[in-house]
């Protein structure tokens, strides 16, 4: 494995409640996201999630729930051949002003300091305008995801990401980053 791609969870690899995945039965995949992961694994990268899930601090489930839906979330990928690496996430609700809810960037220090590998120039998947800029603050190269969360509200605002790196889903932001990456080999 010799580079990483950092991901959104909510909208970009199960479908956003536009709530909160409170239990492994409501985290449902978006067709292609864990393949897309997979085929990203298969290709060399390893792969870091970066979300935020203020239904911690919130009080609406625990530290223990959120890795209960993480461990299905492994447990559904492991069934394609994918993988996550490292998961980081922000249990504070957007009033707490912490440093590492997105846009801000302590969950990409996290993932740089966990990994041992810096995320300058790697690319971040997500679909809020949180992710695109916590991405681009953090000198990572952002992509959206159109479909399937928040992304239809940032594309082609001032703060949505070149054409070519907006997606319909994760599936397409894989075959574009695995291309690009035989390009330039």
């Amino acid at each position: 494995m010799n580079d990483l791609v950092v991901l959104d969870r909510d909208g970009v690899i199960n479908v956003d409640l536009m709530t909160y995945v409170t239990r492994p039965k409501d985290f449902e995949p978006i067709e292609g996201s864990l393949e897309a992961i997979a085929l990203l694994n298969k290709k060399g990268f390893k792969i870091a999630i970066a979300t935020n899930q203020a239904c911690i601090e919130k009080n609406i489930i625990t530290d223990l729930e959120l890795l209960k839906i993480h461990n299905y979330m492994q447990e559904l990928l492991s069934e394609v051949g994918g993988h996550i690496e490292y998961i980081a996430y922000c249990p504070h609700a957007p009033e707490t002003n912490c440093n590492c809810r997105k846009p801000e960037t302590g969950l990409l220090q996290e993932i740089e300091s966990e990994l041992r590998i810096s995320l300058k120039n790697k690319y971040f998947i997500g679909d809020k305008e949180s992710d695109i800029l916590a991405g681009r603050n953090h000198g990572c190269v952002p992509m959206l995801i159109k479909k399937g969360g928040y992304g239809e509200k940032v594309y082609r605002t001032k703060n949505s990401p070149p054409e070519e790196h907006c997606f319909d889903n994760l599936l397409g932001a894989a075959n574009y980053i695995v291309e690009r990456k035989s390009d330039l080999s």
